[in-house]
């Protein structure tokens, strides 16, 4: 093809600017013959709005240059959220199967994926050809108009295992979905008539409350109350084209995902005992080479502050995470251990269970203390009750700047002593709780005497100090990474769950809740896995959760921190609940791709 003749086709093919250097260089490579690996392809032009028929939505694209044109790529996420693609299993990451508008029997129709920061884009230029979509690149907006198209029927259908909404269509479109409390809202891009609206006669089912379809411009709304924790499975079919709604306790679609080399996304239900649970996952090589995993916090430069899990992992640039360890929700502080890059944010407590970890794939599952001991020049031993805590207790806790750049106190009477350079340098006595911040030495660190003022004498301005510092077991000290919470659930295979030796209370260890936790497989992959209900509608207890994860293949696990905390996320989207559900956290695990 002639340099002139592929310009042509270039235009043809979307309407944008050209970038004209980046398109010269590609351009000649490739009409050179000179391949150039698809991850290595240079970007075009990157957005974070896509203008779907008229409605703004904040969703991300991306535009480059291969062999065959130039190419439109929009974030997985967009695409389950936006169009309604689903992902199918897949066993390459270069390749991502789909179904959409597609017929079972045949072979699934497959887009390529590209994954740059956090995010995986999956190419969809021939799929817009082929169903008649118009995009176009303006600025950071990337606009697509797909064809008009006209629902033709409406059925809904009483099953012995539930409800069945079918929408066919004279056309494939995309389309939305938006759950809020008990309502689901299907949103089709579709235009509806009057005579279609009166083929819905069932007012409800056996886990639909209500039903109701409305018009919306070029839209067509159907909106569902459906009876509480059941999450319907909504896809869509071909000859004719239809989107099917299922409305079951079963709603989890079985999902074996290489998201990307060395990260599984990966959902099924398992049974323990005669229950069956759903379970979605994330299962990683800790070995894969550009692969890692690390403690994330809100506020970096704070412990204070608590976020949505999917806000703290786009602000680190992880492309996946899992809720982690407790926090007081009120006070917005760490209840357990942080540790990230060989230092403590955030210290043990009361014996609970962590994992540890390096950046060569090792990992250790434990109960852990953190021994601290100040030793004076008069020879006087002090022992540390806590490292950088929300926990009180009394004693004498220490705060480094770790913490963040000052310390408020976070009970009353507390004596703030500090120190540089090893050495006393001022006394504070504080009388109220949330008193003013006093700040932390960038060269030293705050003692805070809490009902200890005997302790005080000790440490007189001038006094020089000792620090002594280790973690029983001793071996976890060589960990840079480490996150604690609780109770540590599998150990070399058999179950540990001691939820009283880890100081929980009975009512902890006996409630039933959603789970979430880490583990780790006999041939060294990592789980990060989430769990919510039994299809009878029971949530969990500890015990169960343990079985679930040697289901999985752990032969080491650790309770993470459950309940409304619980949260699973994979490449701009949590993957395991309504994203408008997940509470606020305080801490979390990343994983990273470099």
């Amino acid at each position: 093809m002639s340099a002139k003749r592929y310009s042509t086709v270039l235009k043809r093919r979307f309407s944008f600017e050209p970038v004209r250097l980046i398109g010269r260089v590609v351009g000649t490579l490739l009409l050179l013959g000179i391949a150039i690996p698809a991850q290595s392809l240079p970007t075009v032009r990157q957005g974070a709005q896509i203008l779907l028929n008229g409605q703004m939505v904040s969703e991300s694209w991306s535009q480059w240059q291969d062999d065959s044109g130039l190419r439109i790529g929009i974030s997985d996420r967009a695409l389950l959220s936006t169009f309604g693609i689903q992902l199918l299993s897949a066993n390459t990451a270069t390749q991502q199967p789909i179904q959409w508008f597609t017929q079972p029997n045949l072979q699934p129709s497959a887009l390529s994926t590209r994954i740059m920061s956090s995010l995986r884009y999956l190419d969809v230029t021939d799929l817009a050809a082929q169903n008649g979509w118009q995009m176009q690149v303006a600025d950071s907006v990337l606009k697509i108009t797909p064809s008009v198209v006209k629902v033709s029927a409406i059925r809904h259908t009483q099953p012995d295992w539930g409800d069945r909404i079918v929408i066919e269509l004279d056309h494939s479109t995309p389309w939305q979905t938006d759950a809020a409390n008990q309502d689901v809202v299907l949103t089709v891009n579709a235009q509806v008539t009057p005579d279609i609206l009166q083929q819905i006669k069932t007012a409800s089912g056996k886990y639909i409350q209500s039903i109701s379809v409305e018009p919306f411009g070029n839209q067509t709304r159907v909106r569902l109350s459906i009876t509480n924790g059941i999450q319907p499975r909504i896809w869509s079919l071909a000859k004719p084209d239809r989107i099917v709604v299922d409305i079951r306790p079963n709603s989890l679609i079985a999902r074996n995902v290489l998201w990307a080399p060395g990260l599984r996304w990966r959902q099924q239900t398992v049974a323990i005992g005669s229950n069956r649970v759903p379970v979605t996952w994330l299962e990683l090589d800790p070995r894969q080479p550009g692969l890692s995993l690390k403690p994330i916090v809100p506020n970096p430069s704070s412990m204070r502050g608590i976020a949505p899990l999917a806000q703290t992992a786009q602000q680190s640039q992880a492309v996946a995470a899992i809720n982690g360890g407790f926090f007081n929700r009120i006070r917005q502080l760490p209840l357990g251990a942080i540790r990230l890059d060989g230092r403590w944010l955030s210290g043990p407590i009361l014996n609970r269970g962590a994992i540890a970890w390096d950046g060569l794939g090792n990992f250790a599952f434990n109960r852990l203390i953190l021994q601290e001991t100040l030793t004076t020049s008069t020879g006087q031993r002090l022992p540390i009750t806590h490292l950088n805590s929300g926990y009180i207790q009394a004693g004498i806790a220490r705060y480094t700047p770790d913490w963040g750049a000052t310390y408020t106190s976070l009970s009353d009477n507390e004596l703030i002593i500090s120190a540089q350079n090893n050495v006393v340098v001022s006394q504070q006595p504080l009388a109220k709780a949330g008193s003013a911040g006093v700040p932390i030495p960038t060269n030293g660190y705050l003692l805070v005497l809490r009902s200890n003022q005997s302790s005080a004498a000790a440490l007189s301005p001038g006094t020089s100090l000792q620090l002594e510092s280790t973690t029983n077991p001793p071996e976890l000290n060589r960990y840079p990474y480490v996150l604690g919470a609780g109770p540590l659930l599998i150990q070399n295979s058999q179950i540990v769950l001691d939820p009283k030796l880890e100081g929980f209370s009975n009512a902890f260890a006996t409630e039933a809740a959603p789970r979430s936790a880490i583990a780790q497989t006999i041939t060294g992959q990592i789980l990060l896995v989430t769990a919510y209900k039994k299809l009878n509608g029971d949530t969990l207890t500890l015990p169960e959760m343990a079985q679930i994860l040697q289901q999985l293949g752990a032969i080491n696990a650790l309770n993470l921190d459950g309940g409304s905390s619980t949260t699973l996320y994979l490449g701009g989207q949590i993957i395991d609940r309504p994203p408008n559900s997940a509470a606020r956290i305080h801490n979390g695990i990343g994983i990273f791709l470099r």
